[in-house]
């Protein structure tokens, strides 16, 4: 309207709908060619045209859950430097990567903000400098050996019910849908003192998992196109997860709250500060949220590791036999095998769970980018310059499985890597970050690994497991997605009882 009236062009509909076409045009193709040409910051790193021009490619790959495999591809083709948008890299260099995600790193990007609402209190996923570091504390502290150690009731608590809720079972059972409930129902006795029942009652009654993943899922897709991460907590069923998880979880914290403390130390013990050690105690709100980040950060992820470690032990029937009879020399004469003082005589074990984590790391994408800010001067990273206001990732899954890093059999699951003295050509250690590094790395990664070795010693030494009958299991891993968490399809299997040795 301005443009006709400036140029005294009489009005009209038509006029005004070519006024705007042609305005869009010339504008969208000027950015186009800019982004295309020597002259943008980013010109001189590889990628697809189509990336460079627009996230929009990007968009559509994360909806259908492929951006790990996206990534992977990329980093085949172009090397471990990849524009993969207009403002965005993706990297893969091992010597990079630390100096991105350590201590000095570079900063959370505004994904970590994906969804909170403004009287939301941050949680350690979204805070950074002294108040990440504050919150950071309590974590730690949350998660030291001794800390564990009272943790170690609950999860033999909840990993005797798994046994003997799958030993109920008749046949062709999905052992996704088992831990996950195992997961949940531990992450709720952790965090809040209870309130799920999931293995009781044989599904999520509550379908807190499948609410994780929703949320999961819009903030993935969300992390593409980043300048709609400040509202997304307005779109209706975005804004529903979020309001839903708020009341969850405080209403979790009140009956916590009234129970009173609980026998263990747990992790709402910590969260809360009932010891009284921070300076200022935190709020029920704050709190409460912490406790929801819990849940949300470890639930799936430690499903989805446990699921890979059994489909990648199914597939190859050497490791299991391996795995099962390190098991049998461990814990023999009737010992407990949710013993953790034998944990350290399950090298093999550890193995591969190390593998695993490295085939199949549950949060293949990176679970959100790195920035350098417009206003920064840009930073020198293993010598190469990275311009101001741009958005970087390192995905562990096209990591863990560069030939530079792990060779031979880089995309093939070799447990034997892992062991004391083994000598394959390639093994380097510092590529292998399944946890993230630095600060904001996971917390809560010895408990994982704890869950893991507890859950995998029972269920090996009480059952005899195989892949059910008509089961693909060679289209399983087909069936992952990449949505934040690595998401994953049933996972078909027949148990039968071993007698006790």
């Amino acid at each position: 309207m301005a443009l006709l009236l400036f140029f005294r062009r009489p009005f009209s509909f038509a006029r005004l709908l070519w006024t705007y076409a042609t305005f869009w045009s010339s504008l969208s193709l000027s950015i186009i060619v800019y982004r295309l040409s020597p002259f943008h910051p980013l010109a001189k790193f590889p990628g697809p045209m189509i990336n460079r021009v627009t996230k929009l490619w990007g968009l559509g790959v994360a909806l259908r859950g492929y951006q790990y495999l996206s990534f992977k591809k990329l980093h085949d083709t172009y090397g471990p430097y990849v524009r993969t948008g207009p403002n965005e890299l993706s990297i893969i260099d091992a010597a990079a990567v630390p100096q991105i995600l350590n201590f000095g790193g570079l900063d959370k990007g505004r994904f970590y903000e994906t969804g909170r609402h403004s009287s939301t209190p941050p949680t350690i996923v979204s805070l950074t400098g002294e108040a990440h570091t504050g919150k950071r504390r309590v974590w730690n502290r949350a998660m030291t050996s001794a800390a564990l150690r009272e943790y170690e009731p609950l999860i033999v608590k909840r990993a005797s019910q798994l046994v003997s809720r799958l030993g109920d079972q008749d046949g062709n059972i999905d052992l996704v849908l088992w831990f996950d409930l195992f997961t949940l129902d531990l992450m709720g006795d952790l965090a809040f003192g209870g309130g799920f029942e999931g293995l009781r009652d044989g599904q999520d009654v509550d379908s807190v998992g499948e609410r994780i993943r929703g949320f999961l899922a819009a903030s993935s897709v969300a992390g593409q196109i980043p300048w709609i991460m400040p509202t997304l907590h307005l779109f209706p069923q975005v804004g529903r997860i979020i309001q839903e998880f708020n009341e969850f979880g405080q209403g979790l914290a009140v009956q916590r709250i009234k129970r009173g403390a609980v026998h263990t130390k747990d992790l709402w013990y910590h969260l809360a500060d009932e010891a009284g050690l921070e300076k200022e105690k935190p709020t029920l709100e704050s709190s409460a949220a912490d406790g929801i980040v819990a849940i949300i950060a470890a639930s799936d992820t430690t499903a989805s590791a446990l699921s890979s470690l059994m489909w990648f032990l199914l597939s190859n029937p050497k490791y299991y036999r391996r795995v099962q009879l390190e098991l049998d020399t461990v814990y023999t004469n009737g010992d407990d095998p949710l013993d953790v003082s034998k944990h350290q005589q399950l090298v093999f074990l550890s193995a591969c769970i190390n593998e695993t984590l490295r085939l199949h790391p549950p949060l293949p994408s990176n679970g959100g980018p790195r920035g350098i800010p417009l206003d920064n001067e840009g930073r020198n990273i293993a010598g190469r310059f990275i311009p101001p206001g741009t958005t970087i990732y390192t995905p562990p899954y096209s990591l863990h499985r560069n030939p530079d890093y792990f060779f031979p059999y880089p995309g093939q699951f070799v447990p034997d890597r892992w062991l004391p003295g083994s000598n394959f050509e390639k093994h380097e250690t510092s590529a292998f970050m399944p946890f993230s590094l630095g600060p904001a790395n996971c917390v809560g990664q010895k408990l994982a690994k704890r869950e893991i070795l507890m859950v995998i010693s029972v269920l090996l030494k009480s059952f005899h497991i195989s892949f059910a009958n008509q089961f693909d299991s060679e289209a399983w891993q087909t069936h992952i997605h990449d949505f934040f968490v690595a998401t994953r399809s049933p996972l078909r299997v027949n148990l039968t009882q071993r007698h006790k040795s």
